[in-house]
């Protein structure tokens, strides 16, 4: 067992805890960015004008008459701008533009006394556009050769002689949708300046640094100048990932012109007008399959909506052709990714990266072959899965590959599968106009970065006088309950209570050069770094320890809040960090950590990008009604890979909650644009469907893996953010099942998505009438 992930006696992490803000979140004492507007004075607000077209050039921009507004005080332009007018990494995303690239697109911003001040004023200005040639859906990008960023082709093995030679060839092709993010707190920052001319703002940002390099550049200045905090987020989802910076930059640019604070909100509509979303995807394939009913060869094209410019389109594209596999062993593939660009929003960050898309082909594949192949779609995909010794399709070798075999062979036992199974069969041969599916799915997630240099973490840690401990870390609380296991670290670290610790505010003059809080690496990459500042201020201290009760600082236990040795007397945590302040000994510690073993070669996609993989199987019971399409989901039994889960309760909230929002985005949100203007239709919860009480599992039974020790994480913990999303294609695959059920045996149900009740709709009354898919 690695010292990294040994638990030391009575541990503080694995204990049941409640979320470290659940109290302040059920009182609404919680504060989020926007509400520090109330405890500001002299705020501004901030109002976009954004343009009415999918792709224009702007030949006038007059501003004089928003002026005329009472209440108006700046109206912010690219002539402004004293350091760089982009708002991105890659340097393709003006933060004013000259030419808008999508129906939203901010083309200046209105400053005012308030925010109805700020609304009429940029109603008043005045633009100009030429309307341009424009690319709304993907398929008319491919069409056109419309792409952007670099194409990646992934190869193992001889795919065309595979396929030649394979039992069964089917090919297909499968178009699906992005997804909202819909945090419940929009995107939101507030900027100030002090005397010395130094900018602070508070952002809803899942990568504090980040905006900081992006608010310096725009401004002109270095990023020492520029301080950002995050309290917290009201979820974030990835969504907060790269699109907080230019919102930032807007309110520290307005603050540095006027000398006044500086709020940008954005309401509900323009947060879903301006800002990206999951990458919906093409995909176009040939599959072999041998006589027994294993995977031979795969060829397949992905092609990702990237919108008007990069963002993460490259990462995303990158994590979805490793990801293309999912939990199945695949001798021959040939995987080219290439990136569309299309004028709507740019797409970016969403919980999985990309990693689900890709696996939504896999598994939509085996869901359309199973029925042609003459197997129960369970027993394809478990014939199919990873054993030891295999390795990924980029040549990564699947470590603990058992582990796909004892989450699927715990969700058949515990969910009663095979008696359910049963029971629906006999159910939907005695109903004609109801019908019952039961799918299991199974997971295979890698974590880390996809970029190697964010695999890195750093963490300050001070001890006061008193024995009382302060941390800050780099990692943002967005409500996934990372800062309550990195309470949960330190305090069992050290050796103490958990009353004992504080965290502080993310903020970037406190841990520097900070990697997002994304990629499900945030509890790995920061808490790993907690525990090495506090092995550093634990070492010291049994240095005094050892002195004081003379022993051996080897020897020295720090338990419960005593500190002793193996045996005898001890010295209480209070009393011997006061005795070390008086013999001057250092009681604080900057931590730091980097994920060692990973290489990738990105232009060769070729090597191992992940520190593990997280495994889970789900089996999902649906109810599917042939008159309308809808739907129940009757009952959800889940088995979860975590590793020795730092924070159980946490950890299964966050599973919970990913597999009602991967459900959401394969059976219910919708995304829609209007394909001559490039309006996004879809702009409301009154027309963008979210998942509610009234789609959660009847039945919902998660259990987490048990011994599932991660030897080479935090106290043998592993990553939970982002892989239970896709543990609801089980849902998909049973609505697939019950729609087939309408048909006779052995149909084949091309099933689009999301599968909303509509689509269901329809694939039932394909099979009711004989139309099966056939490849």
């Amino acid at each position: 067992m690695s010292h990294l992930s040994e638990r030391p006696l009575q541990p503080v992490v694995g204990v049941p805890m409640p979320h470290e803000s659940a109290a302040l979140h059920v009182t609404g004492t919680a504060l989020y960015t926007d509400d520090l507007v109330m405890r500001t004075r002299d705020v501004l607000h901030a109002w976009p004008v954004q343009s009415p077209h999918a792709h224009a050039r702007i030949t006038a921009l007059r501003v004089k008459p928003a002026y005329d507004v009472p209440g108006v005080v700046r109206v912010l332009t690219a002539d402004d701008v004293p350091g760089v007018n982009d708002a991105g990494v890659k340097h393709d995303e003006p933060l004013f533009p000259g030419e808008v690239m999508f129906n939203g697109h901010a083309v200046c911003w209105v400053l005012g006394e308030t925010l109805e001040a700020a609304r009429l004023g940029a109603c008043a200005v005045e633009v100009e556009y030429e309307p341009l040639p424009a690319l709304i859906g993907v398929r008319d990008a491919i069409d056109a050769g419309s792409f952007q960023g670099i194409g990646r082709h992934l190869e193992r093995g001889d795919v065309d002689a595979a396929l030649a030679g394979a039992e069964h060839v089917f090919r297909g092709e499968f178009e699906f949708a992005g997804q909202e993010h819909f945090y419940l707190e929009t995107h939101s920052a507030l900027a100030l300046v002090d005397e010395y001319g130094q900018i602070f703002v508070q952002s809803s940002t899942q990568h504090p640094s980040e905006t900081q390099e992006i608010v310096a550049h725009v401004l002109g200045l270095a990023s020492h100048s520029v301080t950002v905090q995050c309290l917290r987020m009201g979820g974030g989802f990835g969504g907060k990932e790269m699109q907080p910076h230019g919102f930032a930059a807007i309110a520290a640019l307005g603050a540095t012109l006027t000398g006044r604070p500086v709020r940008l909100r954005l309401n509900r509509t323009q947060d879903m007008t301006m800002s990206g979303k999951r990458h919906g995807f093409h995909s176009k394939w040939t599959v072999g399959f041998g006589a027994d009913g294993k995977l031979v060869a795969l060829d397949a094209t992905l092609t990702a909506d990237g919108g008007w410019s990069l963002d993460l389109s490259e990462p995303v594209l990158a994590r979805a052709m490793c990801h293309i596999d999912n939990a199945y062993e695949i001798p021959h593939v040939r995987v080219d990714g290439q990136i569309a660009k299309t004028n709507k929003t740019s797409q970016t960050a969403f919980r999985g990266f990309g990693g689900p898309q890709g696996m939504l082909v896999i598994e939509d594949i085996l869901g359309r072959c199973a029925p042609l192949l003459g197997y129960d779609a369970a027993e394809l995909r478990r014939r199919n899965f990873y054993q030891p010794g295999d390795s990924t399709p980029y040549g990564q070798p699947v470590r603990h590959a058992d582990r796909l075999e004892s989450c699927w062979s715990q969700v058949l036992s515990a969910g009663e599968v095979d008696r359910r199974v049963a029971e629906i069969a006999e159910f939907n041969a005695a109903h004609e106009h109801v019908k019952r599916g039961l799918a299991l799915t199974p997971v295979k997630f890698g974590i880390s970065f996809n970029l190697t240099a964010f695999n890195q973490a750093g963490a300050l840690v001070h001890v006061y006088k008193d024995g009382s401990v302060l941390i800050n870390h780099g990692g943002t609380e967005m409500g996934q309950g990372l800062h309550t296991k990195m309470l949960q670290v330190a305090a069992t670290t050290l050796g103490v209570s958990l009353s004992r610790v504080r965290l502080a505010p993310t903020r970037t003059d406190k841990v520097p050069n900070t990697s997002a809080t994304a990629a499900s690496s945030g509890a790995d990459l920061n808490g790993a770094a907690i525990k090495n500042a506090c092995e550093q201020i634990r070492e010291r201290l049994a240095t005094v320890a050892g002195g004081k009760l003379g022993i051996s600082p080897l020897d020295v236990r720090f338990v419960d809040g005593v500190v002793r040795g193996l045996s005898g007397d001890g010295v209480d945590w209070n009393e011997l960090v006061n005795l070390a302040y008086h013999q001057r000994v250092q009681l604080w510690a900057a931590g730091f950590y980097r994920t060692e073993g990973l290489h990738w070669d990105a232009n060769a996609m070729r090597g191992e990008p992940f520190k593990y993989f997280a495994y889970g199987v789900a089996a999902s019971e649906v109810e599917v009604d042939g008159f309308t399409g809808a739907y129940t989901l009757r009952r959800v039994d889940i088995v979860h890979d975590v590793g020795d889960s730092l924070s159980p309760l946490i950890d299964i909230g966050q599973i919970e909650g990913g597999f009602v929002q991967g459900a959401g985005w394969l059976t219910l949100e919708d995304l829609r644009w209007d394909a001559n203007t490039g309006r996004l239709s879809t702009q409301a919860a009154s027309t963008y469907k979210l998942p509610s009480f009234s789609e959660m599992p009847e039945v919902f039974n998660v259990t987490l893996l048990e011994k599932a020790h991660e030897d080479g994480a935090v106290y043998g913990s592993k990553a939970v953010g982002e892989p239970p999303l896709m543990l609801a294609f089980s849902v998909r695959e049973a609505l697939r099942q019950a729609a087939a059920a309408f048909g006779p045996a052995g149909t084949s149900v091309d099933l689009p998505s999301p599968a909303t009740p509509e689509a269901v709709y329809w694939a039932v009354e394909r099979a009711r009438g004989g139309a099966s898919w056939s490849g």
